[in-house]
């Protein structure tokens, strides 16, 4: 059937049938033709990229056909080809790289978010508690080790939270933790500055600051790290792996705790100088108060120390940390935490320290306590710990600023040499302790007051006369002041000199002891027994080892300033021994219940009332009418003694009235001899100055002591023995007295001692002396013979140097008054009533018994082997009289020993009386 309404394709026959079977061969293959090649107008559905062809055959015929002709020669096709290579393996890699870090960030998170405690077991990190030091009123005066309150966000003040977060992290309420931008802003910082892109600013949020607190999570561990200190140091250590490492910690942070919760942890952790570890410590430290009631003007200087604690710390330097708190404000003002009116008024009132942190006081005395109390309850303590003590800040105040007065006026600027004082209570109480010239002391400073064992020089002197008087001794007794020379086995011979090379003949215990004469004090020693002034000096609490040969007496051994003002405040309580001690009580914070108590105070009498209160007189006498003139304080009874060693290394003041004990120290930390600084001189001066400040609105109380008679004894020659088994001259003296005995300087060879027959040495007046004598209207003499006492024998006047030294202008002669009569009594409680116990009435030895005086009431016996032979002494009204003819050079002051400050004129009657003679007076 023919199909004319079909449309003809072209090279299509008409009349050519569709219907009905097809012929096969190649009329199919044309038909097959003839669809490929009819055209869109065919109508015919035509299949891409063959037609009709099988699949096989369309695909191997279109790749059969010729490819598109290429553009550009062969080196523009491979770069293009090396960059299109690179981007598929960069783009290729990427995505798997990231998603690699994304996973590993999230693992390191979620593993750090695991180890997160709750945020209030993060607010204390210390590994050690804190000791908080309480003054005797109850007053907090120091801290040791890192104070800690725990602060909860309703214990911080709202703009405390506002300072830290303007100053450290503007963006901390809009990031996760990371910022990146504040990141970026400190790298371009640092380079446009010269630094590292890591040094100096390092854009920690802080979250970031948090994780550097925490150290990641790790604790300390005592055998990784050498001390906290290390430990801190490697956990603030900044490296771009450390950097790296904060980054999940930071995001564990913020998905464990809320923002809040974070920057509690912060403003608890943190360290803000002078100990303080929290806002809460560092407010209670710095202004006295809570860190719920800063003012703005506390909160900005509190946020300034966190950039650098100790560099911004008020206590350090006030003026800088205000200028740091008005950067602080400016900042909280731009970011709108303060209005005008807010920002202006705490501009114009600046924060100030509290008084006692601004008084500083107690640093040296602090460091005292911690070293004295047991390690594991003061600078080991896990605890904290509140320590009550027996320090005064008003004395402590009052001693600094006399010291500092003293040095103003006396002390070149540029010098070095240093000074400590110590003002203790008679029962061993310390009040005050002042251990260099800088009186505020930082923790750990070098405490010369108890660190440094320096010779003592003539104050040890005390304790020879302490010997010899409870051995039933006398302050009137007379001992020979003459040149003496000890010849040791094994040693070259031994001639201990005065200071004025003078030599004053028969003389009291008294004038020996007033005027610091060497060689009648080494007599006396001898007199009594070596072991029996060692023994004394030991009892007294001088601890350190003790010389055992002749010059024992004159202060060779060593000790610390402390211990002497121990066994002077034992002098003074009426012989009883002390132990120092600065703490009262120990408690755990938070516990009534003490856990130790007083570590010192009273102990063991040493030697007899009487002869404490003997002492006490002719220690009087020293500030008198002997070396130490220069530490007399007007209306007050005080005693004391000198002290300074060869070569002017050291030079001592120790004394006391009725309320206090006082010793000062001077000299260089290396040794370096003082420039003419005598104990009599800048020591005196100190003590002094110190003494009158802390007596301010004290009553004068005189000192209860039972003066000596005018009866008296002579210590003859004989009784020069020595006690010592263990010393070299006390064996040979015991084998052959002529083996080693006290012979006169210029004998050719040893002499007997004692007895009326023995041979005496010729003695020639010392001529500066009679040119003296001549020209005041008076005479000299030579020495007496050696158990012959002389009471018309001149002494010398107040000498401007101790006695030790030498090459110094002869002192004015003059005659030592007799002992006023005053009325015995015990030795009396000091001005604070607890402080002094009185001694046993019954170990008074008489001492109560009206006018009773030293030779009244039955002596000790006597070391072995000693004697006394009796002789006239002089009358008080003889001595009155003879005082009296040489008033107008005895009322002289002594020439001013200005130390490292330099000379000082001398315009007394000694030059007039040098002159007189046709002498110069020596340098």
């Amino acid at each position: 059937m023919q199909n004319s309404d079909r449309p003809r394709g072209p090279g299509r026959p008409s009349g050519t049938q569709t219907g009905g079977r097809q012929p096969s061969g190649g009329n199919s293959r044309r038909l097959a033709g003839e669809r490929r090649g009819a055209g869109p107008a065919g109508g015919a559905d035509v299949p891409p990229g063959g037609g009709g062809l099988p699949p096989q055959q369309a695909q191997r015929r279109a790749a059969a056909q010729p490819r598109p002709r290429r553009r550009g020669n062969a080196v523009t096709r491979g770069v293009s080809g090396a960059f299109s290579l690179a981007w598929r393996v960069i783009w290729g890699s990427f995505w798997r790289t990231a998603a690699t870090l994304v996973l590993i960030l999230l693992l390191a998170t979620g593993y750090y978010y695991s180890t997160l405690p709750e945020a209030q077991a993060l607010f204390d990190g210390r590994a050690r508690g804190s000791v908080t030091m309480l003054d005797r009123e109850g007053r907090v005066f120091a801290w040791r080790g890192e104070t800690y309150n725990s602060a909860g966000a309703e214990d911080i003040a709202p703009v405390l939270r506002q300072a830290v977060v303007a100053t450290e992290d503007k963006r901390f309420y809009h990031h996760i933790g990371v910022d990146p931008r504040g990141i970026a802003s400190a790298i371009k910082i640092n380079m446009a500055e010269g630094r590292g892109p890591l040094e100096g600013n390092g854009g920690s949020t802080i979250t970031q600051q948090v994780s550097k607190l925490l150290c990641l999570g790790d604790d300390f561990d005592p055998i990784k790290w050498k001390s906290e200190a290390d430990y801190e140091a490697g956990c603030r250590k900044s490296s771009l792996w450390r950097k790296i490492k904060e980054i999940p910690y930071a995001l564990a942070l913020e998905a464990k705790y809320s923002k809040a919760e974070i920057l509690n942890i912060y403003m608890n952790r943190s360290y803000l100088g002078a100990g303080a570890r929290g806002f809460e410590a560092a407010a209670q430290r710095y202004f006295g108060k809570s860190a719920s009631d800063v003012t703005p003007s506390e909160a900005a200087m509190l946020a300034g120390l966190l950039k650098a604690p100790s560099y911004f710390s008020p206590t350090s330097n006030l003026q800088r940390a205000q200028d740091r708190a008005s950067v602080i404000l400016g900042l909280m003002h731009d970011q709108g935490f303060l209005d005008d009116r807010q920002y202006a008024d705490a501009r114009a009132h600046p924060a100030v320290l509290s008084k006692a942190a601004a008084a500083r006081a107690g640093g040296y005395f602090a460091d005292w306590v911690m070293e004295s109390g047991p390690g594991f309850l003061t600078s080991e303590t896990t605890e904290d710990v509140t320590i009550t003590t027996t320090f005064d800040q008003t004395i402590q105040r009052q001693a600094e600023r006399a010291l500092a007065r003293v040095f103003a006026e006396k002390i070149d600027k540029g010098s070095k040499v240093q000074a400590a004082v110590v003002v203790m209570s008679a029962d061993g109480a310390v009040r005050a302790m002042i251990g260099g010239r800088d009186p505020a002391g930082l923790a750990g400073s070098f405490n010369r007051a108890t660190q440094a064992k320096r010779q003592t020089g003539s104050s040890f002197k005390p304790f020879v006369y302490a010997a010899a008087l409870d051995q039933g001794y006398t302050p009137n007794d007379t001992i020979m002041d003459a040149p003496i020379t000890f010849q040791i086995k094994g040693s070259k011979p031994w001639s201990p000199k005065n200071y004025t090379r003078n030599y004053l003949g028969s003389i009291t215990l008294t004038t020996a002891l007033s005027k610091s004469i060497n060689t009648s004090t080494i007599r006396l020693q001898e007199a009594v027994g070596r072991d029996n002034v060692r023994r004394v000096a030991q009892d007294f609490g001088f601890a350190h080892d003790l010389a055992s040969g002749p010059s024992l007496g004159l202060g060779v051994s060593e000790t610390t300033l402390l211990e002497m003002t121990g066994a002077y405040a034992g002098i003074r309580n009426g012989g009883t021994a002390v132990r120092p001690y600065g703490l009262v009580q120990l408690n755990i914070k938070g516990d009534d219940k003490p856990l130790i108590g007083q570590a010192g105070g009273m102990g063991q009498r040493v030697i007899s009332p009487k002869a404490a209160s003997e002492l006490i007189w002719m220690m009087r006498q020293v500030i008198e009418h002997g070396t130490g003139t220069r530490a007399r304080l007007e209306g007050r009874e005080a005693a004391g003694k000198t002290g300074t060693t060869s070569s002017y290394r050291d030079a001592w003041f120790i004394g006391f009235t009725e309320q206090y004990v006082t010793g000062v120290w001077m000299g260089y930390d290396d040794n370096t001899p003082l420039k003419g600084v005598t104990g009599g001189g800048l020591p005196a001066e100190i003590w002094q100055a110190v003494m009158s400040e802390i007596h301010q609105g004290l009553p004068a109380e005189p000192l209860g002591v039972v003066a000596p008679d005018a009866a008296g004894t002579a210590i003859a020659a004989g009784d020069i023995v020595s006690a010592d088994s263990d010393d070299p001259l006390a064996a040979a003296l015991a084998e052959a007295v002529s083996a080693a005995q006290p012979v006169y300087e210029g004998q050719p060879a040893a002499i007997e001692i004692g007895g009326e027959g023995g041979a005496q040495p010729p003695v020639d007046p010392d001529p500066l002396a009679a040119a003296l004598a001549e020209a005041m209207g008076g005479s000299v003499a030579a020495p007496p013979s050696p158990g012959q006492p002389s009471p018309d024998q001149p002494v010398p006047a107040d000498l401007p140097r101790e006695d030790l030294a030498s090459g110094r202008a002869v002192p004015v002669v003059r005659t030592v008054p007799a002992p006023a009569p005053v009325s015995a009594g015990p030795i009396r409680a000091g001005g604070n009533g607890a402080d002094s116990p009185q001694p046993d009435d019954e170990q008074s030895g008489g001492g109560q018994d009206g006018g009773a005086g030293a030779g009244s009431s039955a002596a000790p016996p006597r070391s072995a082997g000693s004697t006394v032979s009796s002789s006239d002494a002089p009358t008080p009204a003889e001595e009155a009289a003879r005082s009296e003819a040489a008033a107008a050079a005895q009322d002289q002051p002594a020439p001013a020993d200005l130390g490292d400050a330099g000379p000082a004129a001398e315009t007394d009657e000694l030059s007039a009386a040098l002159a007189a003679a046709g002498l110069k007076q020596t340098p």
